[in-house]
């Protein structure tokens, strides 16, 4: 079978031979694909976005099954509400030169997951079938952005948001905006696979004739060995995947440090990726966004100076080391449909507090596998570490059932028979 991925980022192990840079943002994809240069079951192409319209090229990589096509397109992420006609004409020519039996669109979070399904439904019977891979739902994101942060500063500016015009409320806006581009996409796509029982629930809402195929996540191949050590873990330290924007509720975990610090004066937070708080110079400052700001605001108010660690940007095997030198991963996120970062920490058997929101209850039971608070709810979230870190039992327990459940959903072989099942299902 002839099947061609529509990808939001170009996975690390193709962007090396094609001297781009890689992204590790979709775990999950470099997983699967990692399972299909073995097997020899499917000849597989792939589309994946640049940044000018100068990169637009075909080309081909030779991985250990053969030989994979690769065919760019533009795509303005500075600007990801602007939706693109030249995708659809690019689309069009890209169908035509890889004949695809079926096009994979991995994520309803930019527009050419519509440009796509408008290019397939208008060649009609000649058209190759199609699938969607929920990953996000930017919608209810959009719903959920703010988080709870105080209205005077989602509706503040500072001069970078000024500058370009992109201060929180703008950014909510545009998820919003984005967001009607995925529902349009969802309500026009025949199969749909979805992990969790909110994101089967938001299909369900959206297209009800649409077939729901169940696929859980392949994970980045680090994460399936090794495992969490409470003797050997730095006591007290906190360890987040993400804090670029409010829907991550960094701001919660922070109004939650300051409860935790009366209990424990030696906890941290280690904080992979930018350092969006920056302010040491003018750089910085001109830099400094809304949320920046109002985070800076918090660490010196509740005095978390030197208590709080932006690392950068780390790839598979430095996020690892993060999770395993850390005492307990959090998820504070307003909603999330099946954080990667989560599993992550699961496989590896890392002690978890997330919020109870979206698809997370899916994929954690709660009090065996993890602890769970309300969404943007610091005292809770303060409550479910403080009960980790005097209780040393219950962080053993958490992390021994929480990699179980992780084995079971993020099953490399199982997933992978699972997506040439679907993918034999919608063909056959």
């Amino acid at each position: 079978m002839k099947i061609l991925w529509l990808l939001n980022e170009l996975p690390p192990m193709v962007a090396e031979q094609l001297n781009r840079e890689g992204s590790n943002k979709e775990g999950w994809i470099s997983g699967a694909l990692s399972r299909i240069v073995r097997e020899d079951m499917l000849s597989l192409s792939i589309c994946y976005p640049v940044g000018s319209e100068d990169e637009i090229k075909d080309s081909e990589v030779s991985l250990a099954s053969g030989v994979i096509k690769c065919f760019a397109y533009f795509e303005d992420r500075k600007h990801p509400e602007r939706y693109s006609l030249l995708a659809e004409a690019r689309f069009g020519e890209i169908l035509k030169k890889a004949k695809p039996d079926l096009v994979h669109i991995f994520g309803t979070e930019y527009g050419h997951t519509l440009a796509m399904v408008r290019t397939i439904n208008k060649l009609g019977e000649s058209a190759p079938k199609m699938l969607i891979g929920i990953q996000g739902v930017i919608f209810r994101c959009g719903e959920e952005y703010t988080c709870d942060l105080p209205e005077a500063v989602v509706n503040g500016y500072t001069f970078r948001d000024i500058i370009k015009h992109d201060n929180i409320a703008n950014q909510q806006a545009k998820f919003l905006e984005r967001g009607e581009w995925e529902k349009e996409a969802i309500r026009n796509c025949p199969n749909i696979t979805g992990r969790t029982d909110f994101d089967k629930s938001i299909v369900e809402g959206l297209n009800e004739s649409a077939r729901y195929f169940a696929m859980n996540e392949t994970l980045r191949t680090p994460f399936y060995e090794g495992g969490w050590d409470i003797e050997s873990c730095r006591k007290h330290v906190l360890f987040v995947s993400q804090a670029d924007y409010s829907l991550k509720g960094f701001h919660i975990l922070l109004e939650a440090m300051s409860d935790i610090k009366n209990k424990f004066p030696d906890v941290r937070v280690r904080v992979a990726g930018a350092n969006i708080c920056a302010n040491s110079c003018l750089k910085d400052r001109i830099k400094l966004g809304s949320y920046g700001k109002y985070l800076n605001n918090l660490i010196k108010s509740y005095g978390l100076e030197g208590k709080v660690e932006f690392l950068g940007r780390l790839n598979a095997e430095e996020m690892k080391r993060e999770y395993l030198s850390c005492h307990t991963y959090v998820c504070a996120s307003s909603l999330e449909n099946s954080p990667n970062s989560m599993g992550e920490a699961m496989l590896l058997g890392v002690p978890v507090v997330a919020s109870r929101v979206g698809g997370i209850p899916s994929l954690i039971a709660e009090e065996e596998e993890g602890l769970l608070f309300e969404a943007c709810n610091a005292e809770g979230l303060a409550e479910d570490v403080i009960r980790i870190w005097k209780d040393d039992n219950l962080a053993l327990r958490l992390s021994q059932r929480g990699a179980h459940r992780a084995r079971l959903t993020h099953d490399a072989d199982v997933n992978f028979m699972r997506l040439i099942e679907i993918y034999n299902e919608i063909l056959s």
